[in-house]
């Protein structure tokens, strides 16, 4: 096995070819490969939460005894060290390609001397802070809020959102009146029934303070849903071994878990085993991911990762357009990357791999879900829909009657006059099946038929007739 395909663990005599022409392993697809610095380290330390903590990577001095970088790279991120923290956990690092710069767990985890780079990018693109009531929450929509917790990650990602926030210390240990006050706001306004706990990541809370939050959200008659936002599974699944944590989420009742994981060689057995004890404790499990350029931003591997979430029974939620945050402006893609990557995506996939592509509009605007266009022209009496194979299809208003009329047209003008019923591509694999099936039923009706000249029986031109009168393009 080469070396990439041990580290990604995607080599193709254990999985199956897929239409993108490469394989899917059916076990996660991701394999720690740890550095010569860890590779002694006992694998009880190793599970450990508390020493992968300890022995995190926080500064540029690490990384350099790490990682190859020019004297020009190290002087520039030295120089971002004052700007944005930096945080990565030896089981996170592992998941690197070390000889690899463009290594997608690299680009959002390390450093990169692009984040000084800054055009139109803002420190609060989202106006986060202008839609706080009270210092810690976020009211945009009307049955939700957001409360941010802590400050505190495991690893800090080069592309979030709330990077002005990462060199804020201390005051997260004790419980504050800003905590209070965020817990009064949502008692007051029962109009809230869903409360999404952030950060920061709010399992690096201590655990009475992260009890005290989901304790008292719990408490409240008119919340149905306590979201945690959370990269430990994919950054530090060792933390959700813990049975004391895991005890206090189950006793919430309410908590749903939004995990973010952004490519597929994050999806190890690790997080296997961590998405396997938080099922079995009756939280439900939604992704985000961010599209990012370098990470995930082709079809191949958006399929694989969406794919790999699905067999560790993760639903892909939300696919974000990246924000137009300060320090992140490199990893962002053009929308028309991820029209392209859901044109792919749907029709294609189980629907339960889709995830809704949104973009977070900058000045409070909010989530506006963005997908391809399937709706291609319409009349008073029809629409012409446009189905994931480039299907052209006339669909009959329900309070119209059908009419035709006799204009000579083709294409989609076809269809609105009503001498067509669907416009087909030539090659459809859909259609191509339907007529085999029909030409082994039409077969076997005639074989039948050869053996008893008294029984009527269709021939394989009349079935094949009950195909849909189409035209093809």
């Amino acid at each position: 096995m080469f070396e990439n395909e041990e580290r990604s663990g995607l080599s193709g005599h254990h999985g199956h070819r897929n239409d993108c022409g490469s394989y899917d392993d059916e076990e996660p697809p991701g394999k720690p490969k740890r550095h010569p610095l860890w590779r002694k380290v006992p694998k009880k330390n190793w599970d450990d939460w508390r020493w992968q903590s300890q022995n995190a990577i926080r500064s540029v001095r690490q990384l350099r005894d790490l990682l190859p970088f020019t004297p020009e790279e190290l002087e520039a991120i030295g120089a971002l060290e004052a700007e944005y923290k930096l945080a990565i956990p030896p089981y996170f690092f592992s998941l690197i390609n070390v000889d690899d710069p463009n290594d997608p767990i690299r680009l959002q985890s390390v450093t990169s001397p692009l984040e000084a780079n800054s055009t139109f990018e803002l420190e609060d693109p989202l106006d986060e802070d202008k839609d706080s009531p009270v210092p810690g929450i976020t009211h945009r929509y009307p049955d939700r809020v957001l409360m941010v917790t802590t400050h505190v990650c495991t690893m800090y990602c080069r592309f979030c959102t709330r990077k002005r926030a990462t060199m804020v210390r201390g005051g997260w240990d004790a419980i504050s009146r800003n905590d209070e006050r965020m817990l009064e706001y949502v008692r007051d306004h029962p109009q809230i029934r869903d409360v999404i706990v952030s950060g920061g990541d709010p399992l690096t809370l201590p655990p009475a303070k992260l009890k005290y939050f989901l304790h008292n959200l719990r408490d409240i008659p008119h919340v149905d849903v306590i979201r945690i936002g959370t990269r430990v599974p994919t950054t530090l699944p060792q933390k959700l071994y813990d049975s004391e944590l895991l005890d206090i989420l189950e006793s919430a009742e309410k908590v749903w878990i939004q995990t973010h994981f952004n490519h597929p060689r994050e999806i190890t057995p690790e997080v296997a085993r961590v998405c396997k004890s938080l099922l079995m404790r009756g939280m439900p499990l939604n992704n985000h991911s961010v599209l990012m350029k370098g990470v995930n931003d082709d079809l191949a591997t958006m399929r694989k990762l969406v794919r790999a979430l699905l067999r560790v029974k993760i639903r892909p939620y939300l696919l974000f357009h990246c924000d137009p945050v300060i320090g992140a402006g490199h990893f962002r893609t053009s929308i028309w990357k991820g029209m392209e990557i859901m044109e792919g995506l749907r029709g294609h996939l189980s629907g339960l791999a889709i995830p809704t592509y949104v973009v977070d509009a900058p000045h409070g605007g909010g989530k506006i879900p963005l997908m391809p266009n399937y709706l291609v022209s319409a009349s008073d009496d029809c629409v012409i829909l446009r189905n994931y194979e480039g299907m052209l299809v006339r669909y009959q208003a329900e309070d119209k009657s059908a009419t035709i009329r006799p204009t000579a047209n083709r294409g989609v003008s076809q269809l609105i006059q009503g001498t067509q019923t669907a416009i087909v591509p030539r090659e459809s694999e859909r259609l191509d099946r339907r007529r085999q099936y029909l030409q082994n039923e039409a077969a076997a009706k005639e074989s039948a038929a050869s053996c008893d000249d008294h029984d009527e029986q269709p021939n394989g031109r009349e079935l094949l007739a009950s195909l849909p009168v189409v035209a093809e393009r």
